[in-house]
């Protein structure tokens, strides 16, 4: 029988999910910043106010990536949490590439060099 509380299962899932998120961040990041670079030396024109609307997207993707727990805590109390923490990692992968997708939207209509 597991004798395993929310707190070991919330500590699980931070000790799994906080170290990726430094990887989901540097993801986001670098999308912006590839777009960015790509339009030069268009883009530093263009930097100004969208600097105060990309952190707060940065900070909305974060609070997404935080919903994660709530997905990890609620398996992990389920009868499947052997098979969940072997294949959480398919949780991060399909999050990371949908979050990654709003970045990418936003760094084209801001940094296209059409524009």
């Amino acid at each position: 029988m597991d004798t395993a509380t929310i707190r070991d299962w919330a500590t699980d899932a931070i000790r799994y999910w906080e170290p990726r998120r430094i990887l989901y961040n540097l993801i986001l990041a670098a999308i912006m910043l590839g777009y960015f670079a790509m339009g030069l030396p268009a883009t530093k024109t263009i930097v100004t106010l969208n600097f105060v609307f990309m952190f707060l997207l940065a900070v909305l993707a974060n609070v997404a990536c935080c919903t994660a727990y709530a997905v990890d805590i609620f398996a992990q109390t389920s009868g499947f949490r052997e098979l969940w923490q072997r294949f959480r990692w398919v949780l991060f992968l399909i999050g990371t590439v949908f979050a990654g997708i709003i970045p990418r939207f936003w760094s084209i209509a801001w940094f296209s060099p059409g524009q």
